[in-house]
């Protein structure tokens, strides 16, 4: 039977019960326990009061099971003409379909297979469901439908909400994580007159009450430093930021970030915090250390190794940090790697990073020794001027977190955001010459670190693509393609 048919009949359904007085969107309804609670301590002959949505039916003369899930859990439901319930009784719970939500009393026994069922004595329609669910509820499988309808796909998908009630857990275990080691957690604006913190294209807006453009974040750095200045020592934010750039398996517009600073503390504390946040949840989330992602072992048990990305790239490409430009092409041109002339000395750095980044290890793993031109906001080693003391975390061939030891010099800063707007323009309008001031008032010696919460719940719950663990990931409208990009 067609879809279209099914809804017209349930809509003549829903006129019936209104008509018979029975409300098919019916009011707050008190239940005593959950199915899972029922479950986790089962005893025959409770009475209990329930609520869920009907998952199946399968009626045998005078007797129907029914299968009721509610958050967590499903049970078996069995209704009985003229014991449980009357003959009108038992053909109005006959007349409701696979999706309706309905309140259940009744008593629990076992069948004689052992099965945990519920003796339905009286119901109660609470929300009638006017559209079948997918492939007779067995499970939703078209990916588009799956990611444009995630509620169809969580009712169809039991470990699709599985998958987003962990994410949850880490969530709230990253952040009680941190509340018990002193740091304070913060809100800072989405809005951002002046966009920066991060290299990234912004989205765009506009206030009518102040006729002014604004960007939504493309990260909260510079606010998160502000309160550093300020005399907060230890603070943090998971924070919605936005890049109106590509889309893919590991790229979404809308993401969440864990940003956190540590006053009087550098980059080696923030790997150190790392692997802590992660081993951790591994262990008292999962119960272990080493996890399955998509096909590959991934061992979390610390510490992780560490990879100079300047000795990589010298080794590949003969590059040193301190080459000209026209040093860079020649080099990369030697290696048979086609480079344009015109290209910026951080752009041909950026270049040589995505390369070399392709073959990053499954296995965690901290890239230092950043080459400076791409690190404006970090700190220089002392010994050389053209290396950051910066990391990137890469695990499964997947950057999921970066850190700096902070500059926090404001001439130097100034100086350098000069430079950056100069060559690049970096997709600002002007420099944020109210962080440079904030920094002006001094700021202590600082260690950043920002990890991809989404990347981060992708290999703990071995998704392959960030959508899988995004509740509602941007799609475009379902007139157009979508593209099909795998990196």
């Amino acid at each position: 039977m067609e879809a279209n048919e099914i809804v017209r009949q349930r809509i003549e359904k829903l006129k019936a019960f209104k008509d018979a007085g029975i409300d098919p969107y019916g009011k707050k309804f008190d239940k005593t326990c959950s199915i899972k609670e029922l479950l986790t301590s089962f005893n025959e002959n409770q009475t209990v009061v329930l609520a869920g949505r009907l998952m199946g039916k399968r009626k045998h003369g005078k007797v129907c099971f029914a299968d009721l899930r509610d958050e967590e859990a499903k049970l078996q439901l069995y209704v009985r003409k003229d014991e449980s319930l009357s003959e009108a009784q038992f053909d109005l719970f006959n007349s409701l379909d696979i999706g309706d939500i309905v309140g259940v009393e009744g008593t629990t026994f076992k069948t004689h297979t052992g099965e945990p069922t519920l003796k339905v004595s009286n119901f109660t329609l609470l929300a009638k469901s006017l559209r079948p669910l997918p492939e007779k509820w067995h499970g939703l499988k078209d990916i588009q439908i799956r990611y444009r309808q995630r509620y169809v796909d969580l009712i169809s998908n039991p470990e699709v909400k599985e998958i987003f009630a962990l994410r949850s857990k880490i969530v709230s275990y990253v952040r009680d994580f941190l509340n018990k080691r002193g740091f304070l957690e913060v809100e800072t604006p989405m809005m951002h007159i002046i966009p920066g913190g991060a290299a990234g294209r912004p989205f765009k807006t506009y206030h009518n009450e102040y006729d002014m453009d604004l960007y939504l974040r493309i990260a909260p750095e510079l606010h998160l430093k502000r309160l550093i200045v300020g005399g907060f020592e230890k603070i943090y934010e998971i924070n919605r930021s936005f890049r109106n750039e590509g889309v893919s398996t590991r790229h979404n517009p809308e993401f969440t970030m864990l940003e956190l600073y540590a006053a009087y503390c550098d980059y080696e504390d923030m790997m150190k915090i790392t692997e802590e946040i992660f081993s951790n949840v591994a262990k008292d989330i999962f119960g272990k250390l080493k996890f399955e992602y998509q096909g590959k072992e991934i061992d979390f048990t610390p510490p992780w190794p560490r990879r100079s990305f300047a000795k990589a790239v010298k080794d590949r490409f003969g590059i040193e940090p301190s080459d000209e430009t026209h040093v860079m092409v020649a080099k990369l041109k030697e290696k048979g790697r086609p480079v344009e002339d015109r290209l910026t000395r951080s752009q041909i750095v950026k270049v040589v990073e995505e390369i070399l980044t392709e073959d990053a290890p499954t296995q965690p793993v901290f890239f230092t020794e950043y080459f400076s031109i791409l690190c404006p906001l970090a700190k220089n080693k002392k010994e050389d001027p053209f290396i950051s003391d910066r990391f990137e975390l890469y695990v499964a061939g997947m950057e999921v977190a970066n850190a700096y030891s902070e500059l926090n010099d404001p001439i130097e800063q100034k100086a350098r955001l000069e430079e950056e707007l100069k060559e690049e323009g970096a997709g600002q309008r002007c420099i944020d010459e109210d962080f440079v001031e904030a920094l002006e008032y001094g700021m202590p010696p600082t260690g950043g670190l920002g990890i991809g919460i989404d990347r981060m719940c992708m290999i703990f719950l071995n998704q392959p693509s960030i959508r899988d663990v995004v509740l509602f990931p941007l799609l475009r409208p379902e007139t157009q393609t979508e593209p099909d990009k795998s990196a």
